[in-house]
């Protein structure tokens, strides 16, 4: 992905300026403009990935980086599980991942296929609702049906 930076003019950053004033209720020549609001956080997610010990994830880990960089959210951690098929439960870097969203660290927990987190669709459920009683939501990025194999 090229990092693309756009310039703008002074005068195109005045008149932006004036077009979100007036969409924030500020009329020009009524008033001072309201102070500025303090810069707003970028979204942050947790990305976490499901594997066998001897699998190569690198290429999946690069697709869910440039996938939450072209959202503009910000990447709080990278959390790999090397342990195959076990459920949910019994992994410690899922139950983590879910615990940066407890603590507001993460809006959400990024995946690249629901088989990351369970092909059983009760277990995958659950897991959602988990990380939706913490205060986030779980985001897949594709289906497993585009992809012929299932790393975990």
């Amino acid at each position: 992905m090229a990092n693309t930076e756009y310039r703008r003019s002074e005068g195109d950053r005045e008149r932006r300026r004036a077009l979100a004033d007036h969409a924030a209720g500020h009329v020009p020549g009524e008033g001072p403009v309201p102070a500025r609001v303090a810069k707003i956080d970028r979204f942050r997610v947790v990305i976490y990935l499901c594997a066998a010990a001897n699998s190569d994830i690198t290429g999946v880990r690069k697709e869910c980086t440039e996938y939450a960089e072209a959202f503009g959210w910000e990447i709080t951690d990278v959390i790999e599980d090397r342990v195959g098929l076990l459920p949910p439960k019994g992994r410690e870097g899922l139950t983590r991942a879910v615990e940066l969203v407890e603590r507001k660290q993460a809006g959400a927990v990024l995946t690249p296929w629901r088989s990351m987190i369970s092909t059983i669709p009760q277990e995958y459920d659950e897991v959602a609702r988990g990380v939706e009683k913490a205060g986030g939501f779980l985001h897949v990025m594709e289906s497993d049906r585009a992809r012929p194999g299932r790393p975990c």
